[in-house]
């Protein structure tokens, strides 16, 4: 095991929040993980689906449009974070890029909704994935700038728990509703415009009380990318996720045209796989949130939860049935919510420089919603390969483990003393 390393940088002494901000906190990331995986895991398929004869275009189109939107994100959410880290003394920092960021979401998501065809699609797709990627960056900011690192876990802990909820609340608000496309994306705008702004107006964001210089910016431009443990958690968080996104992102389509189970069906099945999922995410979310508080060896626990979302990925290649994906998805709940939530809070723990939070931490979710983002695209690759979706999974599993791997050597940080109450 490598050694621990020393303090990543001196770090201001935080006071514990109380449950009012990380009800708030988690009730923002609910709603941001709601109006963008409701699409991605069930308007888009919809959406794009073509016929049966013709099953595999409407794969590649879907891992299209997610990739597009992708790209974009790579770019906004770090340059929001760099944007808001140089705020000019006396301004808020966080809460104009939150409130930017989820109003552009809405007006995008009613776009998409209106949309039709791939190309159109896409290009509207590209405004959500913006607005997202900006109003994450300035949430998740909040974990560096305001909290201890006794309580990171436990916030990271409700950002990987909301984004399993978001999936279920979402399709299952459209799905049990009977809500047709356009009308679940007009829902989905109601809602990240009217919780992301709450949220944005009710978190404390403290005014800037010192003006990075652009030339000290500039130079520290890719200070944190240098940074070797770092750059190697990076690594791993993004080619983790791609292995999750092979696993959970395609399901309608494998539940169609892997299964053949008819439309009414596979939505039916795609929500009680996502309540499964979810159950066993928000419980290994919780669970090693607070252990990872409580031991600081959140290196460890990432790695491991590595491994089990590799088991999701051999059982389904081995028995593909709709019983064993059950046991899968659990399974994939059981990792993806362990290494989401750790992950996170290890992230938070190896951020070079107390300036850039906003920034680094916007890598730190793009590199996450990268890997959910590529994922998609590869699997459509696969599928079209061997016309089946064997491949897909059995990719995930390599990928998953592999990333665990790459976490293995980042090394983890000497752990700060408690705070005083």
């Amino acid at each position: 095991m490598s050694p621990a390393l020393p303090a990543v940088s001196p770090m201001p002494s935080f006071r514990r929040v109380g449950p009012r901000w990380m009800t708030v906190f988690t009730l923002a990331w609910l709603a941001i993980w709601t109006v963008q995986l409701t699409p991605v895991q069930l308007l888009l398929p919809l959406q794009l689906d073509t016929a049966e004869d013709d099953w595999i275009s409407g794969v590649i189109s879907s891992g299209f449009v997610l990739g597009i939107g992708g790209l974009a994100g790579i770019v906004a959410g770090p340059v929001a974070g760099a944007l808001s880290d140089r705020a000019r003394a006396g301004r808020r920092r966080r809460r104009p890029w939150a409130i930017g960021g989820v109003l552009v979401t809405a007006v995008f998501l009613i776009v998409t909704g209106f949309s039709e065809g791939p190309w159109a699609v896409g290009a509207a797709w590209v405004g959500v994935s913006i607005g997202v990627s900006v109003s994450s960056a300035a949430f998740t900011a909040l974990i560096a700038d305001q909290l201890p690192t006794t309580q990171r876990g436990a916030a990271a802990a409700a950002v990987g728990s909301s984004q399993a909820v978001g999936i279920v609340l979402g399709v299952g608000l459209v799905v049990l509703l009977g809500l047709g496309i356009r009308d679940g994306y007009l829902l989905l705008a109601a809602v990240i415009a009217a919780v992301g702004t709450a949220a944005a107006l009710l978190l404390p964001d403290p005014p800037a009380l010192v003006r990075t210089q652009p030339g000290e910016s500039d130079r520290r431009l890719l200070a944190s990318l240098r940074d070797r443990d770092f750059a190697w958690m990076l690594s791993g968080r993004l080619v983790t996720n791609i292995g999750n996104a092979l696993g959970t992102a395609l399901f309608l389509f494998f539940l169609l045209h892997g299964l053949h189970q008819e439309t009414t069906v596979a939505q039916d099945n795609l929500l009680l796989l996502i309540v499964v999922y979810t159950l066993f995410v928000v419980l290994a979310s919780v669970f090693t949130g607070v252990l990872s508080d409580r031991t600081g060896n959140r290196r460890t626990l990432t790695i491991l939860a590595t491994f089990v979302q590799a088991a999701s990925g051999v059982v389904i290649a081995l028995v593909p049935t709709f019983e064993a994906t059950m046991v899968a998805a659990a399974l994939m709940g059981l990792g993806y919510g362990a290494f989401s939530t750790v992950g996170l809070a290890f992230a938070a723990d190896l951020l070079p420089d107390d300036k850039d939070h906003a920034r680094d931490l916007g890598i730190v979710y793009v590199t996450a919603a990268l890997g959910q983002l590529i994922g998609p695209v590869l699997g459509a690759g696969l599928v079209a390969l061997v016309g089946g979706f064997w491949l897909v999974f059995v990719v995930a599993a390599v990928l998953s483990l592999v990333g665990g791997g790459l976490t293995a050597l980042a090394r983890q940080p000497a752990r700060d003393p408690l705070p005083k109450p």
